[in-house]
């Protein structure tokens, strides 16, 4: 296990595919899988929190478990201390940790691209946040193999996706600090859009808010493509 940076999950709803990421009672990490499913694994639903999908399936938090008295249920990529399998709801990345202390990142600082295919642009945004953010983000990647304009900004070279869990396809909830943070800075980014968690922010065409207020996307259909183990920036 990584050592991990303290911080606060706030209190979200937020839209989900089921057996991904939600933020359920008080704002603790949560999983969104069937009402049956939860209760049986010892966990509480709120409404809301998944309004994506169908209406037995709701936004699934266990406060206790029992990895040591602090034990809570959290996805694994998140949690300060060591995780232990089969105490909690949803898929094997939601495990019981001992720790009570929410923990993100404590990677070491990831390569940045080179100038060229890769924009200026970007490369001088994907330094900015990780000089912000120090230790939360694990992998930068910036191109795709595709021709410009393509259907996405990596394929020009505008856009980065920040990797802020522990590997590809592993969810996070450590996305939110660094997309809002990126909405904030705007203008020194010369941001086009962010994406995180399967929601959408563009200075063109949304006001400042809460990610829980963000334009919902749709479900892509797994945890990369849903933006759950990355934030997506683009960039003018």
């Amino acid at each position: 296990m990584q050592l991990k940076v303290l911080t606060l999950i706030m209190a979200a709803t937020a839209m989900a595919a089921t057996n991904e990421p939600c933020f359920g009672a008080d704002g603790r990490a949560g999983v969104c899988v069937s009402t049956s499913a939860c209760s049986s694994a010892g966990g509480i639903t709120i409404a809301g929190g998944c309004p994506a999908d169908a209406a037995d399936i709701k936004c699934c938090t266990k406060a206790s478990c029992s990895n040591t008295s602090a034990g809570n249920c959290r996805w694994q990529s998140d949690c300060a201390g060591s995780s232990v399998a089969n105490q909690c709801p949803g898929p094997a990345q939601m495990k019981c940790c001992s720790s009570a202390a929410t923990g993100f990142g404590g990677y070491a600082a990831p390569a940045f691209p080179a100038v060229g295919a890769c924009k200026a642009v970007a490369v001088t945004g994907a330094k900015t946040l990780v000089a912000a953010w120090p230790g939360r983000v694990r992998q930068i990647y910036c191109t795709r193999d595709c021709a410009c304009p393509g259907t996405s900004d990596h394929c020009c070279g505008k856009a980065i996706d920040f990797m802020c869990s522990d590997g590809g396809g592993i969810p996070t909830t450590s996305g939110r600090q660094l997309a809002e943070w990126v909405m904030n800075n705007r203008a020194t980014l010369n941001l086009k859009y962010v994406i995180y968690g399967q929601k959408i922010w563009n200075p063109s065409q949304d006001s400042v808010k809460a990610w829980t207020s963000w334009r919902p996307m749709e479900d892509r259909g797994d945890v990369t493509q849903n933006h759950w183990d990355h934030v997506h920036v683009s960039f003018n």
